[in-house]
């Protein structure tokens, strides 16, 4: 059973909708531990005060807000109260189509489950932003922090996806950019053409399952063989190896048609799922739930 992050109820117009808040992703990447050069004792985070270095217990913390030259102690339940509404509501604003919002504003994506009596309500709206292709725009506060979201509609859920506000998301036009337009470096439209052949010889259908973390496999398998060697407690120095540099214009050509010829053999079409073969996946998850 998944962890319950939040519970409170999605407002949708007049609607609502009681629901649950449910992580939809996890990390899977190495834990490294801070150990001492030499004794190799465990190193860990200290909560400590600034000014003396004393150590402060988690009960002896609190959270205040500096105002006008001084601090104001706030409670947990001080802020909840603040805006009993805004804490216990997903409240959506509007609909947009999902294209219009751009990639850079999705932050973190949470499942939302209904809670009991929100069962139709919640179906009603997945399956309205279904039909008309539009998430919703919605706010909601979590850990003390509003966050702007994005309502989206799965076949068989919604997903709420935290977004970065607009504030938090930083303009490009102070980086050293090629113009727009393939005149601004001089591009010649044969390599383009060569280009946008070999982005179509290696496009596939999305399977994030195909892909494997290569960083992680290789440093679990240093990891082991330093263990069976005998040297799980030695530190080495390593020559590091540097990628070759990147191509310049005069080679580009030359560069693109052995790519081609690369991805001719590498990248084979792949097989289109017959719509049947989907619906058919789609009920054994939902079985496999219901079953759970």
């Amino acid at each position: 059973m998944s962890r319950v992050m939040w519970k409170g109820a999605v407002s949708f117009g007049l609607l609502h909708a009681p629901v649950s808040l449910h992580p939809a992703s996890q990390q899977d990447e190495i834990d490294f531990d801070w150990l001492r050069r030499g004794s190799l004792q465990p190193v860990g985070y200290k909560r400590v005060v600034k000014e003396t270095g004393e150590e402060v217990g988690k009960e002896d913390i609190v959270k205040a807000v500096k105002y006008e030259g001084r601090y104001v102690v706030l409670s947990d339940e001080e802020i909840r109260s603040a805006n009993v509404k805004s804490t216990h509501t997903i409240d959506i604003l509007g609909f947009t189509d999902a294209e219009d919002v751009n990639f850079l504003f999705f932050e973190a994506p949470y499942y939302l489950a209904p809670d009991k009596g929100g069962e139709k309500v919640y179906a009603l709206l997945r399956e309205a932003l279904l039909k008309t292709k539009k998430i919703g725009i919605a706010l909601i506060v979590m850990h003390n922090k509003q966050h702007l979201a994005a309502l989206i509609a799965m076949p068989h859920a919604l997903v709420l996806n935290t977004l970065r506000w607009a504030t938090e998301v930083r303009s490009p036009d102070d980086l050293d950019l090629p113009g727009e337009g393939q005149k601004s470096v001089a591009l010649k439209p044969k390599e383009l053409q060569m280009a946008t052949q070999l982005i179509n010889n290696m496009s596939e259908d999305w399977q994030p399952e195909q892909y494997k973390d290569t960083f992680r496999d290789d440093i679990m398998a240093l990891v082991r063989r330093k263990f069976e060697e005998g040297h799980a407690e030695e530190i080495t120095e390593v020559e590091p190896q540097y990628p070759e540099e990147a191509a310049t214009g005069e080679d580009l050509a030359e560069l693109l048609r052995r790519s081609l010829q690369g991805s001719a053999h590498r990248h084979a079409a792949p097989k289109a799922v017959p719509p049947a073969a989907r619906k058919a996946a789609h009920a054994r998850v939902r079985a496999s739930k219901t079953a759970h």
